[in-house]
């Protein structure tokens, strides 16, 4: 059976459409698998319905950037987690409320980036980016809008030669506090919603992680059972940028706390991960 539980769609910073993703699911003959929008569940009523032609399993799915403050490991300044939601009702009202919320957040914010972007532009006599230009790449997303569509547009513009070469360059400088989604707060919209909480690759070396904070596995997992247990139900304990010595701490930290175990291939764009991450049949029946 091939599970992938991790996947992004152009809704969020993906490459791929609704469609094209269930296409290529069948193609790779996925089983069970979830579409994990940053902050959205726009395409999930599709989704379903997809999933229903296809005749493959799914599961509603969201990625939420979580606010984490302990002020016995990250000070004063929050560091940034990501915790992944399934199997909720994407017709709970309250629910998408705050994502709309999150929603103008992220378009206030992308307009203080443009700001300090081209304030960085002015130092080195770059073409400053107006209103059209926001408009353009508003016009290429087609559900939240964040700094990878931005990374993507000076890409476009030969500002820069790629995507991380904007972040590294620019979008890491010229960042703006995300939208202040805590823990107890992101547990209670998506349980609310009937839905269960997953901490998303927590020992991930690129992504958001407590990587940031504790290096070891161990002081990793004292994090989660001091400060986030409560607020979750599992860990994605397989992803394609976790190695075998991770997989199998977390599964057995897990197994030791009753927590599920999920795994996916955080598929974004191409190269085309989806369904390349071997998750354990047993994973579906956790459900």
């Amino acid at each position: 059976m091939i599970i992938d539980l991790h996947i992004h769609s152009k809704n969020s910073d993906g490459s791929l459409s609704t469609k094209e993703i269930f296409e290529i699911a069948k193609l790779k003959n996925i089983c069970l698998m979830s579409i994990t929008d940053h902050d959205s569940i726009l395409c999930q009523e599709k989704a379903s319905n997809l999933a229903k032609e296809s005749g493959i399993r799914y599961f509603s799915g969201v990625e939420l950037n979580i606010s984490f403050i302990d002020t016995r490991y990250t000070k004063q300044k929050p560091i940034y987690l990501d915790f992944l939601g399934y199997n909720f009702d994407f017709e709970n009202s309250q629910f998408q409320n705050k994502l709309e919320e999150m929603a103008q957040y992220r378009q206030k914010r992308a307009m203080k980036i443009l700001k300090k972007l081209n304030a960085e532009f002015r130092k080195t006599q770059i073409k400053e980016l107006t209103k059209e230009d926001l408009i353009q790449i508003k016009s290429s997303v087609d559900g939240v809008f964040g700094r990878p569509h931005i990374a993507d547009y000076l890409f476009k513009k030969g500002i820069v030669q790629n995507r991380n070469e904007a972040f590294d360059k620019y979008l890491v400088k010229c960042n703006v506090a995300k939208y202040p989604l805590y823990p107890k707060d992101a547990a209670r919209i998506v349980r609310n919603a009937g839905g269960k909480v997953i901490l998303a690759h927590p020992n991930d070396p690129h992504g958001t992680s407590l990587i940031e904070v504790a290096k070891s596995l161990d002081k990793q997992t004292e994090i989660i059972t001091d400060s986030i247990l409560q607020f979750i139900d599992g860990i994605e304990c397989w992803h394609s940028r976790s190695d075998l010595t991770t997989t199998n701490h977390y599964v057995k930290y897990s197994k030791e706390n009753g927590l599920l175990m999920t795994g996916g291939s955080d598929c974004h764009q191409k190269p085309i991960l989806m369904g390349t991450v071997k998750v354990p049949a047993y994973v579906a029946n956790q459900f």
